[in-house]
């Protein structure tokens, strides 16, 4: 489930973040400015009340359209990753909660979000939320087929499991720019650092094993 009402942000909340984020330095996230945006985003206003307690624990739930949030590590170090400055131009391949793009939002990034869940993508647009980022856009569409009428993009991030590398990503990243993702199936991925240099160069980084549902072709209505 996810939360759509307004809800408090309370000093107990503000603690179980502050402890999640030592939990991340403890695993090795070391880019204050990810830790301090992640600190500024309230993970419990994504979940369900019902949730509420364990919102800052390292897991994943799962919302609506049997699609889930990711552990607060696997955010982190995604967005470690992409190494992102005030002002870059993100494309993000699966709003899903809405969370990751605060995340962004909150360092400064401009996001362009595509969502193919029809029901969740009519459910961020009225959480309460993402009303504080006006530099998110959202969109109901094909994350394989990217928004090549908005690329170029400084850096590109998909929150699913790819089978492959989608190539038409792939071109609508500026050279110089940073394209993360999982690709494998579904018994696990490889995170890929992919940094397209600027002689247009295609330099291919393996970053560990993860687990993320799977990122389909086309727009589930």
């Amino acid at each position: 489930m996810l939360q759509s009402k307004v809800q408090e942000d309370s000093y107990l909340h503000k603690g179980m973040r502050a402890q999640l984020i030592n939990t991340l330095r403890g695993k090795g996230i070391r880019d204050e400015k990810v830790l301090t945006a992640m600190n500024a985003v309230p993970r419990h206003f994504f979940l369900d009340t019902a949730f509420e307690r364990i919102a800052y624990e390292d897991r994943a739930f799962q919302i609506l359209a049997k699609q889930t949030i990711s552990h607060p590590y696997t955010v982190a170090y995604q967005t470690e990753l992409l190494e992102i400055k005030k002002f870059d131009k993100v494309l993000e391949i699966g709003t899903g909660s809405a969370y990751q793009s605060c995340v962004l939002a909150e360092m400064g990034a401009q996001v362009f979000s595509i969502e193919r869940q029809r029901e969740l993508y009519d459910y961020v647009g009225n959480f309460f939320f993402i009303k504080k980022y006006a530099t998110i856009k959202r969109f109901y569409g094909d994350g394989y087929a990217g928004l090549p009428s908005y690329a170029p993009f400084d850096k590109i991030i998909v929150t699913a499991g790819a089978p492959y590398v989608p190539e038409k990503l792939i071109s609508q990243l500026k050279p110089g720019g940073i394209f993360v993702i999982p690709v494998g199936d579904d018994k696990g991925q490889k995170m890929l650092r992919i940094t397209k240099e600027i002689d247009h160069k295609i330099v291919t980084e393996e970053m560990g094993n993860f687990d993320f549902v799977p990122m389909l072709e086309g727009k589930n209505s």
